[in-house]
């Protein structure tokens, strides 16, 4: 199979059940800092940008209070670590990709640090072909760059790539790029949002998708082609 084809995976509520521990951490982040964000509007937020979360849940506070929001809730998070599991399904999901040999990327800004946390909880760095994270781009999603960057590192285009994801952002995303887009209700994401942001199909869990593969996207790309969506 060409190296032109690619399977690109966010990470934080697609393949590791993570999104409510950040929810958490931005929580205890806002609240030392005195400042009231109910946790469902954090939560309504998460998969974006980070720099663009903290300005719009702040009520664009000054810079050094925003630089210590993200540094608190990366404090938190970290500490929580311990409680991260990997979704039901993720690890046979990139199994079964891998098999197809289709490249697969971890298209995720994370940083560096939490990243290396997701990577050990996942423990699929065998099935992996490339990664991204926060340092290879300026401004995360909804922007589209990390997603050029992830077809980038494995030679592939916005023809012959497919995108997993849990949040609107990263729908939106693929969007801009013209990347054909696969939802899950992993990250606690409505259907309807998924797909009225852009994505194709949309699935329960990457279990789900597995179950499902042959009639996604993802095997249109294994036969030389995308399925419409």
């Amino acid at each position: 199979m060409s190296a032109q084809s690619a399977v690109l995976f966010d990470v934080d509520g697609t393949l590791v059940d993570s999104n409510y521990l950040h929810v958490h951490a931005w929580c205890r982040a806002f609240t030392e800092l005195n400042l009231e964000v109910e946790s469902w509007r954090i939560h309504r937020a998460i998969g974006m940008d980070g720099s663009a979360l903290v300005r719009l849940l702040s009520d664009d506070a000054p810079d050094d209070v925003r630089r210590r929001l993200k540094d608190l809730h990366s404090q938190y998070y970290l500490e929580s670590s311990a409680l991260l599991s990997p979704l039901p399904g993720a690890r046979e999901l990139l199994e079964s990709i891998a098999a197809l040999y289709l490249p697969i990327v971890l298209a995720t800004s994370a940083p560096e640090d939490e990243l290396a946390v997701l990577r050990k909880v996942l423990g699929c760095d065998d099935l992996i072909t490339a990664v991204t994270s926060s340092a290879d781009v300026d401004v995360a999603k909804p922007n589209p760059d990390i997603i050029g960057v992830a077809m980038d590192r494995v030679g592939a285009t916005a023809e012959r790539a497919v995108f997993v994801g849990d949040a609107v952002w990263d729908a939106q995303a693929c969007a801009r790029a013209g990347v054909t887009s696969i939802g899950l209700l992993s990250g606690g994401v409505s259907r309807t949002e998924l797909e009225t942001a852009g994505a194709a199909v949309v699935f329960d869990n990457a279990e789900d998708l597995l179950q499902h593969l042959e009639q996604t996207p993802i095997a249109g790309l294994a036969d030389g082609r995308i399925q419409p969506g």
